[in-house]
């Protein structure tokens, strides 16, 4: 985000109003304190945080967006959201991500919990592996009809590939390991198809692996409200629906899958009203360009948004 936008942003919404109907008039509203081409750059982002408030209004609530892979750089980003954020009132979080790296989703939940009483995770489309995780920290889970969980899968960061199944880069090495005992001609081929893999990477793997069930229990164990039975119940349920049972990292858990795992999982129709504002405001970010190269940390006070060129680029800010 450009330097001075946060503070030029908060004072746009501040003279926002409403419309007759009772929608936020956005920017227009105060248009005469900025200059045209100011006013163009940014209406987006007015438009949205005019959403993120009426939202917390309604709800009586703080809402914030996260709309990333999982890193540790998440970690500061989501910091700057929960700033200054009453702690006394519930956080929703609205979540899309394909995963990332299980350990800072833990401190992720961790953190969110932290500001607020009770913490209410909204999926609207797709929040996989390390994104499920910090999911467990929640008190409730929304999902809709195009909601999707996925298994809790350990990513691993490779410098050539991003980040990579724990699961998927054990199984191609020992597959090859196999196929070149049995046929010593095909060393060759394996070679160059997993050139940049060395021992040290098959090594993290599998401790990753090993680190999983670990993982489920500090995210299910960040839930304060949570007693120590609670948390071993719900440890022993989704351990086979969400680390044992899927073949792939892909494979979907939808909201019935996910009640059906133990999940405090808030089901909702796609007519519902609340569905339909989680819906509207979801949009507004897809309409930024392809999800996974968007970088979004949104709230009524903070803005970082970025939209990668390619994975791994910085890209520019909206």
């Amino acid at each position: 985000m450009e330097a001075g936008a946060q503070d030029d942003e908060t004072k746009t919404a501040e003279a926002c109003t409403t419309t007759p109907d009772g929608g936020p008039a956005g920017p227009v509203a105060s248009r005469s304190a900025y200059t045209p081409l100011f006013l163009a750059q940014h209406e987006d982002r007015y438009l949205r945080r005019d959403l993120i408030k009426d939202y917390q209004q309604r709800h009586g609530c703080n809402l914030v967006v996260l709309i990333d892979q999982i890193t540790q750089d998440s970690i500061t980003l989501f910091a700057e959201l929960l700033y200054g954020l009453d702690r006394s009132q519930d956080l929703h979080l609205l979540l899309a991500s394909p995963g990332g790296d299980g350990g800072a989703a833990v401190r992720l939940a961790r953190m969110a919990q932290a500001a607020c009483r009770e913490l209410v995770v909204i999926v609207p489309e797709m929040a996989k592996s390390a994104a499920t995780i910090l999911a467990l920290g929640a008190h409730s889970i929304v999902m809709g009809p195009t909601s999707d969980l996925g298994p809790i899968d350990p990513q691993i960061l490779m410098s050539d590939r991003g980040f990579v199944s724990a699961e998927d880069l054990i199984e191609a090495v020992n597959s090859a390991l196999d196929d070149v005992a049995t046929r010593p001609d095909t060393y060759p081929l394996h070679a160059a198809m997993l050139a940049g893999i060395d021992s040290t990477a098959v090594q993290f793997a599998r401790s990753a692996l090993a680190s999983t069930d670990e993982l489920a229990e500090q995210a299910i164990s960040s839930n304060p409200d949570r007693t120590p039975q609670d948390i071993s119940e719900l440890c022993a349920m989704v351990h086979r629906p969400l680390i044992d049972q899927p073949k792939t990292h892909s494979a979907v858990i939808g909201s019935s899958e996910a009640q059906e795992a133990g999940l405090p999982v808030r089901k909702l129709e796609a007519d519902d009203a609340w569905w339909q504002e989680i819906w509207q405001l979801w949009t507004r970010y897809y309409a930024l360009g392809p999800t996974h190269l968007l970088s979004a940390y949104e709230g009524a006070k903070a803005s970082q948004v970025r939209v990668l060129h390619s994975v791994g680029n910085h890209g520019t800010t909206e």
